[in-house]
C-alpha cells in the first residue's frame, strides 16, 4: 500500500471538513461562545471573593449573590453551548466517516484483481471497518476536546496576563516543560500506533484465512499447529497494543506532576503578593482557576495523544488505499462490441505476475466462434492465468489477445467483460432473493426468462419448493443451500446472461454424483451457441472439446482434439491414462 506522512493525512482530513462548512462554522461558534462563558466565571468568582473585606470581615451579601447568580448563568449557558457543540461535531463526524467509507469502498471496487491477490482479505476488511471506526471516534471526541482546548488555553493565558503579569511569568516558566514532554511523547508514539494498526490487520487477515479453511485444518488434524501460529500473531498484536498504550499512559502522570508543581509555585507567590497588598485575594483565586484551566487542556491533550496517533495511523492506511491506482483503460477506445461472434485468439502472449518470473511464454491459439476450448495441465501450469488475461483482470506483458479480430485492449474493461459469463468451482451468491441472484448478470431479464433459465439449469422445481419460491431470500452467501444447489443457481445466472463467451472452471468438482449429472446436463445446455473455455481437471469431461490446449510450465506444449492428442502419445496422453489406471 502507498504510504503517506502525518502532515499529508492531516491535510487530507481537513479537506473533508471543508465539504461541510456550515457544520464547521456552527461548531466553531458553539466552541467559542461556550468557552468564553466558562472563562468569564472565574472573574465573577474573584469579584464575589473581593466583596468580602479581609480586614474587617464585612460581606456585601447582595453583591456576592449577584455574582454567584451570574456565575451560575455563565456555567449553565456554557454547558448548553458545549452540548450543542457535541451534537454538531457528532453529526459532522458521522457525515465525514460515511463519505470516507463510501469512497474507500468505491475505490476497492475500482482496484484491479492484482491488488487483492497480493493482500489478505482480512487486512483489507480491517481498513474498511476498524480503521474508519478509529477515525470516527477521534473526529467525534478528540477534535471536540482539541477545539475547546485551544480556546481555553489562549483565553486563560490572556486572563492571567491581565490579572497579574508578574505571576504569569512564574507560571509561564513551567509551561514549556509540559509542552516539551507532550511533543516528545507524541513523536515516540506515532510509529507505535502505526505498528499497532498493521499488526491488527495481519491478525484479522490470518483469522479469516484460517476460518475459511477450517474443514481442511480439522481434516488434517492441524489445529494445534494453527493455534500456535495464531498465538504468535496474537502475541505480536498484543505487544504492539501494549507498547502503544504503555507509552501513551506515561504522558498523563508526567504532565500532572508538572502541573502540580506549577500550582504550588503560583500559590506561594500569589500568597506573597496578597500579603504585600499587590494583588487582591479574589484575583489570586481566579489566577489559580485560570492556571488549572490552562494546564487542564494540555493534560487532556496528552491523554488523547494515543487516540490521535491511532487515528492518524488509521487515516494513513485509508488514504493509502485511496491512493492506489485503479484499473485504467487506454485511450482511443472503441465502442462496446456489438453482435459478438465469440472468436478469441492469443498471439504470442507473454505474461508474468512478477516481471522476473514469467507464467506464460509465447502462447498462441485460436478459438473459433461457438467452439469449445479445454485448457488442461498440472497445477500451476498457467490455466487460470489464461482466463485472467481473457477477461483483462491482468494485461499481457507481450503479444496480444483478440476478440473477433480486435485487440481486447481497444475496449473498455467493463465492455469487454460484458461479453463473458462464468461458472466457477467456488460459487458466489449474494444476500437477496433467488430471482435477484439469477438475474445478476442481466438486470433487464424478465420473470419468464429467469424461470426459463432455471428450468434449463434443472433448478426450477427446487426453487418452487422453497418457502417463497423465487422470492426466497438467501443469506450469508446461500449458506442454507447445498453446493450442488448453489452451482445450479449460478448456471441459471449464466444462462440469463446473453454473453457469447463462457468460462467454466470444473463446475462439477464439488458436488455428489447425482447432482453432477444435473450440473453436467445444465452445463451442456448453457454451452450451446457459445464459445466456451473450460478449465478441466477431470479429462473425461472434455473428450468432445473442439480444441484441447495442454499447458505445462507456461507453454502450450500440445494442442488438438482428444483423439489427436491420444494418437500422439505425448504429455496429454500420459495425463489422461493416469486418471484411468
Amino acid at each position: 500500500m502507498n504510504k503517506i506522512g502525518k502532515k499529508a493525512a492531516l491535510l487530507r482530513l481537513s479537506k473533508y471538513f471543508l465539504q461541510y462548512k456550515r457544520l464547521v462554522v456552527g461548531a466553531l461558534f458553539f466552541a467559542v461562545v461556550g468557552n468564553v462563558l466558562a472563562l468569564v466565571a472565574p472573574v465573577l468568582s474573584a469579584n464575589a471573593i473581593n466583596a468580602i473585606d479581609t480586614k474587617t470581615g464585612i460581606v456585601d451579601i447582595q453583591l456576592v449573590i449577584w455574582y454567584c447568580i451570574a456565575m451560575a448563568v455563565c456555567y449553565l449557558l456554557s454547558s448548553v453551548f458545549t452540548y450543542a457543540l457535541t451534537y454538531v461535531m457528532t453529526k459532522l463526524s458521522r457525515n465525514i466517516t460515511r463519505r470516507m467509507r463510501e469512497e474507500v469502498f468505491d475505490k476497492l471496487l475500482s482496484l484491479p484483481v492484482s491488488f487483492y491477490d497480493a493482500r489478505l482479505a482480512g487486512d483489507v476488511i480491517n481498513r474498511l471497518t476498524y480503521d474508519i471506526d478509529t477515525v470516527n471516534a477521534s473526529l467525534s471526541n478528540d477534535i471536540i476536546q482539541i477545539a475547546t482546548s485551544v480556546i481555553t488555553v489562549f483565553g486563560s493565558l490572556i486572563s492571567m496576563l491581565l490579572l497579574s503579569p508578574l505571576l504569569s511569568c512564574v507560571f509561564i516558566v513551567i509551561v514549556p516543560l509540559t509542552i516539551l514532554v507532550t511533543v516528545q511523547r507524541s513523536r515516540v508514539m506515532r510509529p507505535l500506533f502505526r505498528k499497532r494498526s498493521g499488526k491488527l490487520g495481519e491478525l484479522n487477515g490470518y483469522s479469516e484465512e484460517m476460518l475459511s479453511g477450517i474443514r481442511t485444518i480439522k481434516g488434517y488434524g492441524r489445529e494445534d499447529e494453527i493455534s500456535e501460529r495464531y498465538e504468535q500473531r496474537n502475541e505480536n498484536a498484543a505487544q504492539a497494543y501494549y507498547d502503544a498504550d504503555y507509552y501513551g499512559s506515561k504522558v498523563g502522570p508526567t504532565v500532572n506532576f508538572i502541573n502540580n508543581l506549577s500550582t504550588m509555585f503560583i500559590s506561594v507567590f500569589g500568597g506573597y503578593l496578597f500579603l504585600q497588598g499587590r494583588m487582591q485575594l479574589g484575583y489570586v483565586s481566579a489566577f489559580l482557576q485560570y492556571s488549572r484551566k490552562f494546564t487542564g487542556p494540555i493534560n487532556e491533550f496528552a491523554n488523547i495523544i494515543s487516540e490521535i496517533q491511532s487515528a492518524l495511523a488509521a487515516a494513513e492506511r485509508l488514504f493509502g488505499i485511496l491512493d492506489e491506482e485503479p484499473e485504467r483503460d487506454g485511450n482511443d477506445l472503441l465502442p462496446a462490441p456489438q453482435n459478438v461472434r465469440g472468436e478469441a485468439e492469443f498471439r504470442n502472449v507473454d505474461f508474468g505476475y512478477d516481471a522476473e518470473k514469467p507464467v506464460l511464454k509465447n502462447v498462441s491459439f485460436r478459438a473459433e466462434a461457438g467452439s469449445t476450448v479445454a485448457i488442461v495441465g498440472p497445477t500451476g501450469a498457467g490455466k487460470t492465468t489464461i482466463v485472467n488475461l481473457l477477461m483483462r483482470f491482468y494485461d499481457v506483458n507481450g503479444g496480444g489477445i483478440y476478440l473477433d479480430g480486435v485487440e481486447t485492449r481497444r475496449y473498455a474493461r467493463a465492455d469487454l467483460r460484458g461479453q463473458f459469463t462464468m461458472v466457477l468451482q467456488d460459487t458466489w451468491l449474494f444476500e437477496g432473493t433467488v430471482r435477484e441472484n439469477i438475474a445478476y448478470g442481466n438486470e433487464s431479464a424478465t420473470d419468464a426468462e429467469i424461470e426459463e433459465a432455471a428450468k434449463a439449469a434443472n433448478v426450477h422445481e427446487f426453487i418452487l419448493s422453497l418457502p417463497q419460491g423465487y422470492e426466497t431470500r438467501l443469506t450469508d452467501g446461500g449458506s442454507n443451500l447445498s453446493k450442488g444447489q448453489k452451482q445450479l443457481l449460478t448456471i441459471a445466472r449464466a444462462m440469463v446472461s446473453r454473453a457469447k463467451i463462457l468460462i467454466l472452471d470444473e463446475a462439477t468438482s464439488n458436488v455428489d454424483t447425482r447432482t453432477e449429472i444435473l450440473v453436467q446436463n445444465a452445463t451442456q445446455k448453457l454451452m450451446e451457441g457459445k464459445t466456451c473455455f473450460v478449465i478441466a481437471h477431470r479429462l473425461s469431461t472434455i473428450v468432445h472439446a473442439d480444441l484441447i490446449l495442454v499447458v505445462r510450465s507456461g507453454n502450450v506444449v500440445e494442442s488438438g482434439t482428444h483423439a489427436q492428442l491420444l494418437e500422439r502419445n505425448g504429455f496429454y496422453a500420459s495425463l489422461y491414462n493416469a486418471q484411468f489406471q
